[in-house]
């Protein structure tokens, strides 16, 4: 019988870490911070043909990958079943019925192992994908989030505790991407495809900030700046005028990355913390890593960041989540349920 708070903890457990909030079906086996295996299969072709992820497909797809996923990290791990100590697994933010198929799955598993089953907060994970690229790491730091469903700059003052220090009042910096990237005719997903067309253009077209001026505390403000490329794209369309497509593309990813890398730098100067990290799938941009690289640089402080598979949706990353918590005894109950929406914390 599966009991809680039974269980004890190991100095070097061995933690298998599921992840399947959106198209992403994976599985990662750590034995501490060190990876032993990090597997995914993608339904992210699919998603492609229809513009974007289409929920229901997307829990099909895990139905289907869940099983396989999970025994392939297993035997590349050089591990048994039997050698697992814990079992985390993301139960929000996510796609309802794509959380409900890994949570099930990862609650069976521990059920059926005897072992603790490890609740994560899916952007928690994001945060802790920085501990897989420095094993060494510990907090403080200052923290960028940037992904599909949230921007954040947050102080990280412990393993378990983060303090958000600036978010975002609408869209999200990766939802901005996708958006932008529909407008331009760009596939899904947005992000990857902007960037590579940035790459091309100059920044030479006068897009709003995505920094919200006069407020009392910092704040990103992504929807005006998605407008103003929509309007600037239509403009020129109604005028028969070819759209600069690649200069589009620079400078709406310079007015939405800049700030993200100026204002975190400045609040680890501003707070006297000498190392920044970074998590999310828009951390994977080059542009932005370029851009954190050279301000922290120039401030004298140390940049963490993980390679950008792991910025992107990952199982390592919930299982690295998933060591801090079992560290702690913060197991979860069988009767958990997912999460479309948790707060950030």
């Amino acid at each position: 019988m599966y009991d809680k708070t039974t269980f004890k903890i190991k100095k070097d457990p061995v933690i298998l870490g599921i992840e399947s909030s959106c198209d992403e079906t994976a599985c990662a086996v750590l034995r501490g911070r060190k990876i032993l295996s990090d597997e995914i299969i993608s339904s992210a072709a699919v998603q492609a043909r229809y513009g974007g992820v289409v929920p229901e497909i997307a829990s099909r797809a895990h139905t289907e990958a869940v099983d396989e996923v999970t025994r392939r990290a297993v035997t590349n791990a050089g591990i048994t079943f039997s050698d697992i100590d814990a079992v985390a697994v993301t139960y929000g933010a996510g796609l309802l019925g794509a959380l409900l198929v890994g949570l099930s799955f990862a609650k069976a598993l521990a059920y059926t192992l005897n072992v603790p089953l490890i609740a994560v907060n899916h952007i928690r994970g994001h945060i802790s994908a920085a501990y897989l690229d420095d094993e060494t790491l510990k907090p403080p730091f200052i923290t960028l989030l940037a992904s599909g469903g949230h921007t954040a700059i947050l102080h990280t003052k412990s393993f378990t505790e983060s303090v958000v220090l600036a978010s975002t009042s609408d869209d999200a910096a990766g939802e901005a991407f996708d958006k932008c990237a529909r407008v331009l005719g760009l596939p899904y997903p947005g992000g990857p495809n902007i960037q590579k067309l940035a790459e091309k253009g100059e920044a030479n077209i006068n897009f709003p900030s995505a920094l919200v001026k006069n407020t009392t505390h910092t704040q990103f403000s992504y929807s005006g700046l998605k407008t103003s490329v929509i309007n600037y794209c239509h403009t020129a369309e109604q005028k028969g005028i070819e759209v600069p497509k690649a200069d589009v593309a620079a400078s709406f990813q310079k007015a939405a990355l800049n700030p993200l890398a100026d204002k975190t730098v400045e609040f680890a100067v501003k707070y006297g913390i000498n190392t920044v990290t970074a998590g999310g799938g828009v951390i994977a941009n080059s542009y932005l890593r370029e851009r954190l690289a050279k301000n922290c640089d120039r401030a004298g402080i140390k940049l963490i960041l993980p390679e950008k598979r792991y910025c992107t949706d990952n199982a390592a990353m919930i299982a690295s989540e998933g060591y801090n918590r079992y560290m702690i005894g913060d197991f979860a109950d069988m009767d958990i349920n997912a999460a479309a929406a948790i707060p950030l914390k």
